[in-house]
């Protein structure tokens, strides 16, 4: 398949959201698996060093696979990207994956699932605003968006309210910094797309960031020794979530309205409830979480339906 054909298909209505939602479920596994990974590969929260060359070599491994993918779906090697589609490439891999990620680990090492999920929903709001000042009357700010904006955001308070057990304000900082850099990543992802394969732009992004965030981890003495034969099944997951998911989105985000993509990251939290009580043990039916999530999800309904057909008044 080209990527004309591929635009077209991610263009389609229905086809958006079937992916969307796929894309942003896939995403909500990697959070507790993160965690899992922490235990298989020993990695103490406090280990900074370490847990950098652990996303690092999940990023640099789903690089690989996406090129790989990309390869064999297109029937040739991806071509690599030139003047300024590489150097984009590049700035999105540092800013998208390194800066972000490093947040994001960061925070999933301080919180739990459930309350790490639904922070980092933020990134669908951030995202909706941030469109709106960029594309203007193409992707504007409406009085449903705002209303879906504002009750995702009582979701994230309410989330927080009373003893939440996340340990750590800086984990907090650290998921919302890691949801804006994901929302600030939209347009991007969006103008890159246009100007190279996006195959190739999600390879570079995943590679480099994940290449950058390696040599960091290394540097500052941390090291990746799997401690369980299971260790090494988790990371090729991970892998394959950063790579699968970040090329739908690439296509997702180039063929349709960002804010219309960037809302079905509230499906995100849903998953990592359900999945981090089922393999964290972390408790399912808080009061603050169910709330929060019915916020989100009236919140990604109202940013989503379409706009009511005005009817031309007869003459």
């Amino acid at each position: 398949m080209n990527s004309s054909k591929l635009d077209q298909w991610f263009a389609i209505p229905s086809v958006a959201v079937g992916m969307g939602i796929f894309c942003n479920a896939l995403w909500g596994t990697a959070f507790p698996f993160i965690k899992m990974g922490y235990r298989l590969f020993s990695i103490e929260t406090t280990d900074t060093a370490s847990i950098m060359c652990f996303a690092g070599v999940r990023f640099m491994m789903g690089g690989f696979l996406v090129f790989l993918l990309g390869s064999l779906i297109q029937g040739h090697l991806l071509p690599l990207p030139k003047g300024k589609a590489l150097v984009g490439s590049i700035g999105l891999g540092l800013w998208m994956t390194t800066l972000q990620y490093t947040f994001y680990y960061s925070a999933v090492a301080l919180l739990t699932g459930s309350m790490g999920g639904i922070l980092n929903s933020t990134q669908s709001f951030m995202g909706v605003i941030l469109a709106h000042f960029i594309y203007g009357q193409a992707d504007r700010m409406t009085l449903p968006k705002a209303l879906g904006c504002l009750l995702g955001f009582a979701g994230v308070l309410v989330v927080t309210l009373g003893d939440h057990g996340s340990g750590s304000a800086f984990g907090i900082f650290a998921m919302l910094a890691a949801s804006f850099i994901m929302a600030a990543s939209g347009p991007m992802n969006k103008s890159l797309g246009k100007m190279a394969n996006s195959f190739s732009v999600c390879s570079i992004n995943l590679a480099v960031g994940g290449l950058v965030m390696l040599l960091i981890g290394l540097a500052m003495g941390g090291s990746l020794t799997p401690q369980s034969p299971a260790a090494l099944p988790v990371l090729l997951y991970l892998a394959l979530v950063s790579g699968i998911g970040f090329w739908i989105w690439q296509l997702l985000m180039k063929n349709n309205p960002v804010s219309r993509i960037i809302m079905f990251g509230l499906i995100i939290p849903i998953v990592n409830v359900l999945l981090s009580a089922l393999l964290n043990g972390e408790p399912l039916f808080e009061w603050n979480y169910l709330v929060a999530l019915a916020l989100v999800g009236v919140g990604i309904w109202l940013v989503n339906r379409p706009a009511p057909v005005k009817e031309k008044q007869a003459c």
